[in-house]
């Protein structure tokens, strides 16, 4: 087990949130990093004792990495604002990583750095090591499963984005362009890197139905599982859903004089396909339509050899 102190703006959720993450084993809402001991909500949003709203969380870091974590922490909050969340604003709010292990610190430190990466501002994350927590009353403690109605400032299917995360995007760089060039055939390249589609009924997987995975052909990212694949009719592979609803982008794509939703890659940023409302019903009415040239194959017997074994799970 390992220990980190996670503060990202109104504890409710963000423990709510943490708690439904797989590998997360407990969860304690209180305040750290303060001027006082012992304080109470009303000291901490009224008199200036300078705590943050923080979830303390244990993990098993055999089953969600610190990096990891980190990662899916960073997907509810705003990590740029500075004492503010939502439509929460005061110190009390700001985000944080507060750390007990100096061993930590270096990968925090390349989380941040990563994270920097995708933004203009500057990261307004403080982080330090923990240097007090006070366990919040216990009314505060579990509020959302007490109160299901009760306020909230993350969205609902971040919860459900959180329970089904199983894919860690750090083991899966991003080759750069001039490596994908050389690697790649030019129907992948195409496919990838410029929202080409390949035709129907003449693709490598549009009929293959053996076990296995499919993975991102651009980083390896597992995108899709065999057990949710299924005939469509369409001629290019379809599934149900993705292996971990976190490795698929979305986005809006009103090209060719239609209004489709085009799904990509999540580290690789690889165009892969769209997705459909016209699914089987009883696997929840989506149909990820997606290139072949899009994705490696990696069957069922070869899975534990190539770094996949994790996923057998699920065939």
């Amino acid at each position: 087990m390992s220990v980190i102190y996670l503060a990202g703006g109104c504890f409710w959720g963000t423990e709510k949130y943490l708690a439904s993450i797989r590998g997360v084993l407990a969860t304690q809402v209180g305040y750290a990093n303060g001027k006082t001991a012992n304080p109470t909500y009303d000291d901490v949003c009224y008199r200036d004792t300078g705590h943050a709203e923080t979830v303390h969380v244990e993990y098993d870091p055999s089953i969600i990495p610190l990096e990891f974590l980190l990662e899916l922490f960073y997907s509810v909050i705003d990590p740029v604002s500075v004492n503010k969340q939502g439509g929460d604003s005061g110190i009390q709010y700001r985000t944080g990583i507060y750390y007990t292990d100096d061993a930590d610190l270096p990968v925090i430190a390349r989380s941040i750095a990563k994270l920097q990466n995708r933004y203009s501002q500057t990261i307004a994350i403080e982080v330090k090591p923990l240097d007090n927590f006070w366990p919040a009353e216990d009314y505060h403690q579990k509020y959302l499963d007490k109160n299901p109605q009760g306020y909230c400032h993350i969205r609902k299917e971040k919860f459900m984005n959180a329970a089904a995360a199983r894919v860690d995007p750090s083991q899966y760089p991003v080759p750069n362009p001039g490596e994908l060039a050389r690697r790649l055939t030019g129907t992948q390249y195409d496919v990838t890197q410029n929202n080409a589609t390949e035709p129907p009924f003449r693709n490598e997987f549009w009929n293959d139905f053996r076990e296995g995975i499919y993975v991102d052909i651009t980083t390896g990212e597992p995108l899709f599982i065999s057990t949710d694949k299924f005939e469509s009719g369409c001629g290019w592979p379809s599934f149900t859903k993705p292996v971990d609803p976190n490795v698929i982008k979305e986005l809006t794509d009103t090209s060719h004089g239609m209004h489709r939703t085009e799904v990509r890659s999540r580290v690789g940023n690889a165009h892969l396909g769209h997705v459909f409302p016209d699914g089987p019903e009883a696997s929840g009415g989506m149909r990820y339509c997606i290139n072949s040239a899009a994705l490696r194959f990696i069957p069922k017997e070869e899975m534990a050899l190539q770094g996949y074994g994790d996923f057998l799970e699920l065939l």
